[in-house]
């Protein structure tokens, strides 16, 4: 395990009040110590953290992070223990026994045997498990004189020697989530070869040499293992380097024809650490005690905030309360016998682990990280920066959406610049409009569940397709935004006409089963061609500038939500709510409800009907019926049913305002819903012509009746009745004829008399 952060640290970061973080570890741990064990071993093809004894394995699988999980155990043999790893449909378990020698245990049938070195002369310095084409299982073993390919045999009796590839080799860096292999060489360690290992196959980059600094003019800094981080970031690998002389941590991109380095970010420590949590780069600053956090979509190398503390939350304190019982009175005897281990923040075990997690090793602890989405939305006055940065968390939606709709609510309320909310609004609907492209707001909408202030669901519409849409991510993300969003910026520069390269993780089989993480591994097609249908979030292959991407990650593998708002999410938990709140000239939030419908119909979204009432009534309020009638004419409000009630509504003292909704239901052919309203206006005579026009047949005769009836005029009620008995056959059977016949007499005969 790489990464190891040193030097003793006092107490710090416990949670608590006043306490102000944007980064947090939760109490309680993962505890992984079992008495006799010879050290903690992350298999990070599996997701598994092994403990072996002198006979026995014991393995916590850490995806999905649950603290409370029970480890499970193989029996092995006995001997010493340098590293060991299960196969990735977890049959196998190998075992690094000395620097010449790994030992292999079929688990099915219980039979073992060991390959050395073909060299007294060679080390092994680690291996691992691949899911390469070449074979089912594909085993590097990574020497001093370079790698040696092995394939096995089901029953796994012995390997056999697939490829040789002869390089120097002072260490390696690698991660099964991005397969990108990294072999150092040379005086300094800054030679690099690098090989991609996917199902897809294998891809071999170019030489490359990390820059680093001089400190003196005949000094030569050496490059340690733990100067170098491979991360995967929105589904792209990302090569982090240290330089301890300059002060800065460069960035490097890979291609299939060069290596770029792609910008330089300062770090304030000469101990650095790296994770990634929810695609957000978090660079631990050991000895500064603080982590800088750097969100690489944006278009700014700036950090997202300010450096602050890892925070330790949840921690139990044994003098909280003077009476507890039995059970708390267990969990505080605990808290003290290891409080103050559990405690030390950035200790000189601490191991940190691809790409969320700590173990450490002393004491047996294994932490994952969290991002306080609350503490780093409140720590910024930009608010769309906030909301484009909400709205690209994954793992968190549902806390990010609220956050947004709040940010959303409180920046109407405090009646800031409309330029300022044009642009909010904007990333919301540019943020949604994506979502319904790339189809990830579906599968959002699919597992979000009613939140704690309760936001109900919204039935989410259709996937819009987008053939222009070419290239997504592993996240399954498109990239058509990305000059939008800032990504081809300096940091991400392009200088290599190279083709994209791309790895892939086939899912996992069975994941309740402990071991039986990998299964049957598919095999897709190098291009893309034949991809399971579990791997959805993959990269498609095109021609161009195109870089290397990672694998599904683990938050990628459950259920995928969005941050996305919808038009309807906007109008229930947006506008509506703030017209309750807000008095006055109503100018303010129509220009702001304006500009939402600029920026939606720039996305071809429509928008909740309601919002176009929300108009009519805010207008009508304040009798600025000409504006209105302009927002009608000109098509700002969109016609529809609700409208053009609430026009009626609204024109009871405005007669072109009245008007304007009956020509709207006339233009939607609302046949009965105008026929019903010229009724109800008294003009039934004109309503009948109009129904006869139109084949109207859906009005009942007795509300025309009833009308004719009221406007007390026995030939208007005479010419109804006729009407209705030539064109409606058998009229003259029903009750409302005999009814209105008589009625019609008694009228006759009263004006007679």
């Amino acid at each position: 395990m790489t990464g190891k952060a040193s030097s003793s640290q006092p107490i710090v970061g416990m949670s608590g009040s006043g306490a102000l973080s944007h980064v947090y570890i939760q109490y309680p741990p993962l505890r992984c110590s079992v008495p006799g064990s010879k050290g903690l071993y992350y298999d990070d093809g599996n997701k598994l953290l092994l403990a072996p004894t002198s006979d026995q394995v014991f393995s916590w699988k850490i995806a999905p992070f649950a603290p409370l999980v029970a480890p499970t155990s193989d029996s092995i043999s006995e001997g010493p223990v340098l590293s060991i790893r299960y196969s990735l449909d977890a049959n196998f378990c190998a075992i690094q026994r000395s620097n010449q020698e790994i030992q292999f245990w079929n688990r099915e049938t219980g039979k073992t045997f060991s390959q050395r070195c073909g060299s007294e002369l060679e080390s092994i310095l680690g291996f691992f498990w691949t899911d390469c084409p070449t074979c089912d299982v594909v085993f590097w073993n990574i020497t001093t004189a370079g790698l040696d390919l092995f394939s096995c045999n089901s029953e796994l009796k012995s390997l056999k020697l697939v490829e040789t590839k002869r390089l120097n080799v002072s260490w390696y860096a690698y991660t099964h989530e991005s397969r990108l292999l990294l072999l150092a060489s040379g005086m300094q360690c800054k030679s690099f070869t690098g090989f991609q290992l996917s199902s897809a196959g294998i891809i071999r980059l170019p030489r490359f040499e990390m820059a680093m600094a001089k400190s003196e003019a005949n000094s030569k800094p050496v490059l340690a293992a733990e100067d170098v981080h491979i991360v995967t970031v929105y589904g792209r690998i990302y090569c982090l380097q240290v330089d301890r002389i300059a002060m800065l941590l460069h960035s490097y991109r890979f291609y299939r024809d060069a290596v770029v380095q792609q910008g330089s970010l300062p770090i304030y420590s000469s101990k650095i650490a790296v994770s990634v949590v929810d695609n957000v780069l978090l660079v631990h600053q050991v000895d500064a005690k603080v982590v800088i956090l750097y969100d690489i979509f944006a278009d700014s190398r700036a950090p997202i905030s300010a450096p602050l503390p890892l925070l330790l939350r949840g921690f139990p304190r044994a003098n909280s309360s003077s009476s507890r019982s039995s059970s708390k009175d267990t969990e505080s005897s605990e808290a003290n016998d290891i409080g103050d281990h559990e405690a030390v923040i950035y200790g000189d075990d601490w191991t940190f682990l691809v790409p969320d997690l700590i173990c450490d090793v002393a004491k047996g602890f294994l932490w994952k990280i969290h991002l306080d989405l609350e503490a780093i939305s409140a720590s910024s006055s930009e608010v769309p920066s906030v909301l484009e940065f909400l709205q690209r968390r994954k793992l968190e939606a549902n806390k990010a959406k609220q956050l947004c709709l709040a940010l959303a609510r409180n920046v109407i309320f405090e009646r800031r610049p409309v330029s300022m909310v044009a642009r909010a609004i904007d990333v919301l609907v540019t943020s949604y409009s994506h979502s319904i492209k790339t189809g990830s707001y579906l599968k959002g909408m699919k597992s979000e569940k009613t939140s704690p202030s309760g936001m109900p669901n919204v039935n989410s519409p259709g996937i819009v397709a987008d053939e222009s849409t070419g290239r997504v991510d592993t996240l399954g993300k498109s990239i058509k935004h990305e000059s939008a969003s800032g990504v081809d910026n300096e940091f991400f520069d392009r200088s290599s006409d190279s083709e994209e390269i791309v790895s892939f993780e086939p899912q996992k089989t069975n994941s309740s089963d402990l071991h039986r993480l990998g299964g049957k591994v598919g095999r897709e097609s190098f291009m893309g061609a034949e991809v399971q249908p579990s791997s959805l979030q993959y990269q498609l292959l095109g021609p161009g500038n195109s870089p290397l991407n990672g694998s599904v990650t683990e938050q990628q593998e459950s259920q995928v939500t969005s941050a996305a708002i919808s038009p309807d999410e906007m109008y229930s938990f947006v506008f509506a709510p703030v017209e309750e709140e807000m008095a006055g000239d109503p100018s303010y939030l129509v220009a702001i409800i304006v500009e939402f419908l600029r920026s939606a119909s720039l996305e071809k979204i429509r928008v909740h009907p309601n919002l176009y009432v929300l108009i009519i009534q805010l207008l009508a309020r304040n009798e600025h019926y000409a504006e209105l009638g302009l927002f009608v004419i000109n098509k700002i409000i969109e016609p529809s049913k609700e409208v053009a009630l609430q026009l009626l509504e609204s024109g009871r003292q405005n007669f072109p305002t009245r008007k304007l909704g009956l020509d709207m239901l006339r233009q939607l052919s609302l046949h009965h819903d105008y026929v019903l309203l010229l009724v109800q206006d008294g003009y039934y005579l004109e309503a009948l012509r109009y129904a006869r026009k139109n084949k109207v047949n859906s009005v009942r005769p007795a509300l025309f009746l009833e009308a004719a009836f009221a406007s007390k005029d026995s030939q208007h009620l005479a010419a109804v009745l006729r009407f209705f008995l030539d064109f409606i056959p058998g009229f003259r059977n029903t009750s409302d004829h005999n009814s209105y016949c008589r009625i019609l007499s008694e009228m006759n005969t009263s004006i007679a008399a």
